[in-house]
């Protein structure tokens, strides 16, 4: 019989998805893959805890607090309009030569560790699209569910993604898009927020056109960094 102590190192399918920030479902196709250390008992699997610490540093994985932990500083987070954008990063050559299409690629492009659902997810922004065009102009669009996604993300997020060629999105001003920024999440606070943020951005004549260049990661997180600043500086005044 395990003593208490033994006890309090093992962690559960559930708990090692909480610690890793992963859906449950990669945990256990990387057990049956035998990508990670676990044991089978009577109960399940388990996975001792001090192991799977080691094993995450040589993988690169984050060994976080859990979820509910997490999503509570996302408010907080949010603020910084750059770290959404890092976490949901760039998608480049997005193809499709309509908005089902751009959709149905850019969100099976997303890494599987940032949503549970893709088909969920595909399935939201399509339903936002039919309500009304979220392509707001200059050849931006900012495609998003009509609700929040608690269920479905861990924290908000803001995928970048450059199509490989502009296409007709009955955007307001009716110019083809040839960028997206696909904004997800966790609350209405958050989304309003970074949606504030990413609008000013983008009525930035000198920010659009440096998106039209297609920028490397680098250069694109220090314009949103710069973009940032100067709304920092105008709040101010």
């Amino acid at each position: 019989m395990l003593n208490r102590i033994e006890q309090n190192m093992k962690l559960s399918i559930d708990e090692v998805a909480k610690l890793l920030n992963l859906p449950i479902s990669t945990i256990q196709r990387w057990i049956r893959q035998g990508k990670i250390p676990a044991q089978k008992s009577s109960e399940g699997w388990i996975f001792q805890k001090q192991v799977l610490e080691k094993w995450a540093a040589a993988n690169n994985l984050s060994f976080s607090p859990p979820r509910e932990e997490i999503r509570k500083q996302d408010v907080f987070e949010s603020e910084n309009l750059l770290i959404p954008m890092k976490r949901g990063g760039i998608i480049y050559g997005v193809k499709g030569d309509e908005v089902e299409a751009v959709l149905k690629y850019a969100v099976d492009s997303i890494p599987d560790s940032l949503i549970n659902s893709k088909k969920d997810l595909y399935e939201k922004l399509l339903e936002r699209e039919q309500l009304s065009s979220t392509g707001i102009g200059k050849g931006v669009a900012i495609p998003h569910p009509r609700t929040p996604l608690s269920g479905l993300i861990d924290n908000s997020v803001i995928i970048t993604c450059f199509l490989e060629n502009p296409i007709h999105f009955n955007a307001v001003d009716r110019k083809p898009v040839f960028v997206m920024f696909m904004l997800l999440s966790t609350s209405i606070k958050a989304h309003l927020h970074l949606l504030s943020k990413l609008s000013f951005c983008v009525r930035d004549d000198f920010f659009v056109e440096f998106l039209r260049t297609v920028p490397a990661s680098d250069a694109f997180f220090s314009q949103i960094s710069d973009c940032e600043n100067r709304l920092k500086l105008k709040d101010n005044i």
